[in-house]
């Protein structure tokens, strides 16, 4: 890509001192390790919607399906501040060309889910969501969001860079103007990588693909998009994960020895079986794909959705 992608952020996990009690909450894989490949967009709105530092902490209390933003020592309702200026950030976030958001966990504003929200009886329960982070994916329902928190689960962690990086690509596509073949040949490059998070939208995408021609252009465009998103969203499981290396490895039936067939079953099942990350088949494959230069294979996103040097094939 030509551009870092760009991402909105909890301001705090900049390591901007901008919290309650005037501290932060620096995560040093995001400005460190991913913020080589990214610019980040902070907001904090708390402060941006006109509350001090530092502050009185705060609270969602009441229904936890539209909670009131409450001072938790002089019970001072902010619901209204933090909703209006909530609307107006969102509309001005349009123009930043966001690719998605890192929220940050547990926040009444940002939290992304199960934020406490409690009672009259002040029992809590985690089934919020906060202000901010409603509001925000409410108005971008498509974009990529995680918390600062889940992503430290190595799963979710490669999920959302591989949606994020997915969405860059698409995004370069759509700046050059594309046509339908651009859609076909993109969808093609994709179609290894879309298998790996379900069959059903992959089936779907594929059916959307193949009557793009008797579709308006626009049309064709979003409705893809919108498919691609939701499909990146699933979890590649280690059994999904697993049919696409075999489903590769059967590109080389005719080509590889008996020992080497051997071979790369026996690292795929190990992957399936949970031994082995999954970079050391999608490594043998790699070294397949160049030995004997397989074109369909060698375009392939799946085999390198996100720089090597994050890392994040590397977890059993």
């Amino acid at each position: 890509m030509n551009t870092k992608i760009r991402l909105g952020i909890s301001s705090c996990l900049l390591g901007n001192q901008v919290r309650y009690d005037g501290g932060h909450k620096l995560d040093r894989f995001l400005t460190e390790t991913l913020g080589r490949y990214v610019d980040y967009v902070p907001v904090c709105p708390e402060v941006e919607c006109g509350m001090p530092v530092p502050r009185e902490s705060m609270r969602l209390e009441g229904d936890p399906g539209a909670p009131r933003l409450v001072t938790t020592r002089t019970r001072v309702d902010k619901t209204e501040q933090m909703a209006v200026w909530a609307r107006r950030r969102v509309a001005e976030l349009e123009k930043e060309g966001l690719m998605g958001f890192i929220f940050k966990s547990d926040s009444p504003s940002s939290g992304m889910e199960r934020v406490k929200v409690y009672n009259a009886a002040g029992m809590s329960v985690r089934s919020g969501v906060g202000m901010f982070a409603r509001a925000f994916m409410e108005h971008f329902p498509l974009l990529p969001v995680e918390e600062e928190g889940r992503l430290h689960d190595p799963g979710l962690r490669e999920n959302f860079v591989e949606r994020i990086f997915a969405l860059a690509r698409w995004r370069e596509l759509l700046a050059g103007k594309a046509g339908r073949g651009d859609l076909v040949a993109f969808h093609s490059r994709h179609k290894l990588l879309i298998l790996a998070h379900g069959t059903a939208l992959y089936q779907e995408m594929g059916r959307l693909v193949a009557r793009v021609k008797q579709m308006p252009l626009e049309r064709a465009f979003d409705a893809y998009q919108e498919l691609l998103m939701r499909a990146l969203k699933l979890r590649a499981t280690a059994k999904k994960n697993a049919n696409v290396l075999m489903h590769m490895a059967g590109y080389f039936k005719e080509r590889l020895t008996a020992g080497e067939k051997a071979e790369l079953g026996e690292v795929i099942e190990q992957f399936r079986t949970g031994l082995i990350p999954l970079v050391v088949p999608v490594t043998l494959l790699k070294h397949y794909v160049r030995k004997y230069d397989e074109p369909y294979l060698k375009d392939q996103v799946y085999l390198s959705p996100h720089p090597v040097e994050l890392q994040l094939r590397n977890h059993v």
